[in-house]
């Protein structure tokens, strides 16, 4: 297959005499990778000098770049010593730039780069006095009679190979004079065959980049390369060298100059000249320099050249902005005492355009004014606030004109404000606007008349946002500005302020404040009505628990001396929200509405258990646990009155809480017999151990809350203490029970059937006896009702020989003495005390 396909390009040789220069050098290196026999096969076929062919593939080859230095694979001491280097270059130029108030030199970030050698693209066109030099490859396209590629390099002695002709002498020719002599010497030699030359691969030389370069030294570039090619190549300019006068020389002689704001500014690259062998860019050191700042597009340090106008560096700096204000341009500059001095110019005026610049002027163009008039102002909870242009006889539905579309979901819609700035004195007044009246009905008493300048404040309800928050399906519709600033208290706090920086002894401040059951209590602008209703109307109105009989307005005057005092006056609420009041709001006076006593207040009490109606019931003020119970049928036929758990909420939060002082006393107790027990073996690990059990039990008890009542009494005994009911009360009643329940350190805690004539020992004997934790000398008993019997203390019997009761709880507790710890004795009793009643009350019900 190779010899087939080297046949077919050596046949259409045929018609010309073949020769070694008429092969290709593909064709030639084709023609060596085959066997020797194929080889001597081919040129014997076509008469061919094998030699010769072999000796003309080796004159073709294109010289190769000789690489002098080694690469090395990874980081050197020189590149770290680089990088240390522009670290350094970097530090400095941004002191350099915050000496200047942050303004940077102009231009030199766009050649700033990493050193590398640089190749520019070679599909670009080539110029027609390109010089041609060894290294260079030429593309000759033959068609016509006979089609053939060729790429012939120029080889050292600047000559090519051509088919045919032999070598031809191209190097030192521009690339228009070689491309006209190749197509005359193929005209010549081939009848019917012409001839298209383009440039291949090009040539790569060597520039040297010295002065004030980042990393000056000598590059590798390709022949098309310019002086901002061997920039780039270099890493670009330090901010001390010039931009405005690259030097280009040759042989020690200048060729040229460039000046990059040039190119920069004007996209002019006329003066980029192309680089030949050796060629040398010098970078001087920068020359005198002005900063501009402020209004201006490229705000920036410029190097000046042949500028020395205040027109020629706003130019350099791109012009003036729209909201420039030219008039009054300010220039920091160092007089002949070396002092700093302010002068200004007014670039309006052709005389300001002239003005001088020196060398470390700094320029400040002054931005214009807020806008001054013409304009209403909308702020808070409006779909679109900013500002708007204003128009004599412009009314507030002049720009909200629907209330869903223009206010957000989140907005009160009964109520506004409109701040308004009096132009004669400079001052501020505030109207209270009833805004859905005044967008429903346009034109009305209600529709204000806007001024010029007015602002329109709109606020939050803090109802509806509370029950948008309660929507989570809904929180990502919620945008992400809280509404919650759009408050009457935030929205306000400005008013209020400027209302009393303006305040004089001849015009008070004109501010009030309102407390009680409103629904945005707090301090507001003095109504222009001075009315109370109005007031209650920006405070946001009344809640329903508001006492419409009596308000107090608390009025600061002074007397005929001078002297301030506090005046009390009562209020008919209800006459004064009817608009009958005859009370006018003064300047500080204090509102106080009062609130209904006891509104909405209920209480309850739950029975539960054996009783005839049982449920939560509501009782009144003063109403007795007898009286409730009447009320719920009384009790049933097998209630057990005597084991009636009574819990009080009050009591069950008292015991939670030295619940929870015992748990941390415990802790500590804890630690300090771990602390003392180290080292002294299996004694003090037992102790720890019968702390952390007691701990536990403290952690998982739960508080009950159980007040000890006689029931059986309360609902039978007329004589008995009436107990007077609070809110969250709790009765139950059980029924009557069997059995007896031990409880505590012994060997089977567990409940027993109740039986005439057993005592505490036989009880205790049934459950197994005590455990060698128990402490005998301390059993007691808790009642059905929550009392607590102890046994050996009895005035009745000298033993625990007691009979118990049906619905009675032994307990047995621990021994607590063998941890020697007095503290600890009291912590744990107290623990096993409230863990006594909370498993009698759970026990026996």
């Amino acid at each position: 297959m190779k010899l087939k396909n080297l046949l077919l390009p050596l046949a259409m040789l045929l018609p010309m005499p073949v020769t070694a220069q008429s092969i290709s050098q593909s064709q030639i290196e084709q023609f060596q990778s085959l066997p020797r026999a194929q080889q001597e096969a081919l040129a014997s076929q076509y008469g061919l000098d094998l030699d010769d062919i072999q000796s003309s593939g080796q004159r073709n080859q294109r010289p190769q770049d000789v690489q002098v230095v080694e690469p090395v694979a990874s980081i050197t001491d020189e590149d770290r010593e680089q990088a240390r280097r522009e670290k350094e270059e970097d530090k400095k130029e941004q002191e350099a730039a915050d000496k200047n108030g942050g303004l940077k030199p102009f231009g030199y970030d766009l050649f700033r780069g990493s050193p590398t050698t640089f190749a520019p693209v070679t599909e670009i066109p080539v110029p027609s006095e390109y010089t041609l030099g060894p290294g260079d490859v030429l593309r000759i396209q033959l068609w016509g009679k006979e089609n053939q590629s060729l790429d012939l390099p120029i080889s050292r002695d600047g000559t090519i190979s051509f088919p045919q002709s032999g070598p031809m002498s191209l190097a030192g020719l521009s690339f228009d004079e070689a491309r006209q002599q190749i197509r005359k010497q193929v005209s010549e030699q081939y009848i019917g065959v012409q001839a298209s030359v383009s440039l291949g691969e090009l040539r790569s030389m060597r520039v040297f980049v010295l002065g004030e370069a980042r990393n000056p030294g000598s590059y590798s570039v390709s022949s098309l390369s310019t002086i901002t090619n061997a920039l780039y190549v270099s890493g670009g300019i330090k901010q001390t060298g010039s931009l405005r006068n690259l030097q280009h020389k040759r042989d020690g002689k200048l060729v040229g100059t460039l000046d990059l704001y040039e190119l920069l500014l004007q996209g002019d690259s006329s003066n980029d000249n192309r680089l030949q062998p050796g060629d040398v860019i010098f970078i001087p050191s920068v020359g005198k320099r002005a900063g501009i700042e402020g209004e201006v597009h490229r705000p920036a340090l410029y190097e000046l050249k042949n500028e020395n106008t205040l027109a020629d560096l706003v130019g350099m700096a791109g012009g003036l902005t729209s909201q420039a204000y030219p008039q009054r341009i300010n220039i920091e500059r160092t007089n002949e005492d070396f002092l700093r001095i302010i002068a200004e110019a007014d670039y309006t005026a052709a005389k300001g355009k002239k003005a001088r610049i020196q060398a470390g002027d700094r320029v400040n163009i002054p931005s214009i004014s807020d806008i001054t008039g013409q304009y209403v102002e909308i702020a808070g909870a409006a779909t679109r606030p900013g500002r708007f242009a204003w128009m004599p006889g412009m009314r507030v539905s002049s720009i909200i004109g629907n209330i869903d579309a223009d206010l957000m979901s989140s907005a009160d819609k009964r109520y506004a404000a409109i701040v308004r700035t009096d132009k004669s004195t400079d001052t501020i007044s505030v109207l209270n606007l009833r805004l859905r009246k005044a967008i429903q009905n346009p034109g009305s008493e209600f529709d204000f008349q806007l001024e010029e300048k007015d602002k329109l404040l709109i606020f939050s309800d803090a109802g509806k946002v509370e029950r948008e928050e309660e929507l989570p399906e809904k929180s990502d519709e919620i945008e992400d500005e809280d509404r919650r600033e759009f408050t009457r208290e935030r929205l306000f706090e400005p008013v209020l302020r400027r209302l009393k920086s303006q305040a004089t002894p001849s015009s008070p401040q004109r501010t009030i404040q309102i407390t009680g059951p409103v629904r945005y209590p707090g301090e507001y602008p003095l109504p222009a009505s001075r009315q109370l209703a109005d007031a209650v109307f920006v405070a946001g109105g009344l809640k329903d628990s508001a006492s419409l009989f009596n308000a107090e307005v608390a009025r600061y005057t002074t007397d005929d001396d001078g002297i301030g005092k506090t005046r009390i006056l009562n209020v008919n609420l209800a006459d004064a929200m009817d608009g009958n009041g005859t009370l006018a709001l003064q300047s500080r006076d204090r509102i106080l509405i009062k609130s209904i006593p006891e509104f909405a207040k209920t209480s309850t009490i739950e029975l539960k258990g054996e009783v005839r109606y049982p449920g939560e019931y509501t009782f009144r003020d003063g109403e007795t646990l007898k009286q409730v119970i009447e009320r719920a049928g009384g009790l049933t036929d097998n209630a057990f009155p005597r084991g009636a758990v009574f819990t009080r909420a009050k009591l069950r939060q008292l015991e939670a809480q030295r619940l929870r002082e015992a748990e941390e006393r415990l802790q500590g107790d804890l630690l300090g017999v771990q602390l003392e027990g180290d080292g002294l073996g299996g004694e003090s690990a037992d102790r720890a151990q019968q702390v952390e059990e007691l701990l536990e039990d403290v952690q998982s008890s739960r508080p009950v809350g159980r007040m000890v009542v006689d029931l059986e009494a309360v609902v039978n005994d007329e004589g008995y203490q009436a107990i007077r009911l609070q809110d969250g009360d709790t009765l139950t009643v059980p029924t009557i029970p069997q059995s007896v329940t031990v409880f505590g350190e012994v060997q089977f805690p567990t409940s027993h059937l109740h039986q005439a004539g057993l005592t505490v020992d036989d009880y205790l004997d049934r459950s197994g006896g005590p455990t060698r934790q128990a402490d005998e000398s301390r059993v007691y008993v808790v009642r059905a009702d929550g009392s607590v019997m102890l046994p050996e203390k009895s005035r009745w019997f000298g033993s625990r020989s007691q009979q118990l009761e049906p619905g009675d709880t032994i307990i047995m507790p621990i021994d607590v003495d063998r941890l020697n710890q007095l503290e600890l004795w009291s912590n744990v009793s107290q623990i096993v005390y409230q863990m006594a009643l909370g498993a009698a009350a759970v026990g026996n019900l």
